[in-house]
């Protein structure tokens, strides 16, 4: 009798381990995407579209890397929604130096990281959504200080923050 209760212990042990594990991954992973994220934010609010064409690779690369057998039903359903967008946009960013039309994909990218983010709270740090009433349009910061990725240099601290996904660790 001790042997099955052992036996059942380490197998409800075990299973703990491995979904801690899996959830690890998956943590980091969506964490991958996000600072890949803000790096091609960070390089449209400098006006290098240079820079931003590169980060976007490795933003690709980010997303393909996520694995979405750690997810749960609700969270495979948003990854399956958004996955397809944030690869095209980002392919799109990484496969032009022309930095107006990184930014009009730079819109339709920071819609569906919002929402893949509000999905899976597993951001290491706090993140703002902030809005820029004259595009009309929202994108995700490490920063509350507004940083303009759709107009750079010329409108720098136009927008405002709308709402902080707070840290999870």
């Amino acid at each position: 009798m001790k042997s099955i209760r052992l036996i059942g212990a380490t197998l409800l042990l075990l299973t703990a381990v491995i979904s801690a594990n899996a959830q690890a991954n998956l943590s980091t992973s969506i964490n991958n995407v996000t600072t890949a994220y803000l790096d091609v934010k960070n390089a449209l609010v400098k006006d290098d579209a240079a820079t931003a064409e590169s980060k976007a690779k490795t933003l690709c690369d980010q997303i393909s890397a996520v694995q979405t057998k750690d997810m749960s039903a609700k969270q495979q359903t948003v990854w399956k929604s958004c996955v397809d967008k944030l690869g095209f946009d980002s392919r799109h960013i990484s496969e032009t130096a022309t930095i107006d039309h990184q930014r009009e994909h730079f819109a339709s990218l920071s819609k569906n990281m919002y929402t893949v983010l509000k999905a899976f709270p597993v951001n290491s740090n706090d993140l703002y959504m902030e809005y820029c009433p004259m595009k009309k349009a929202g994108w995700l910061s490490d920063k509350a200080a507004i940083e303009n990725p759709y107009y750079g240099k010329s409108m720098l601290t136009c927008g405002s923050v709308k709402e902080t996904l707070k840290a999870t660790k």
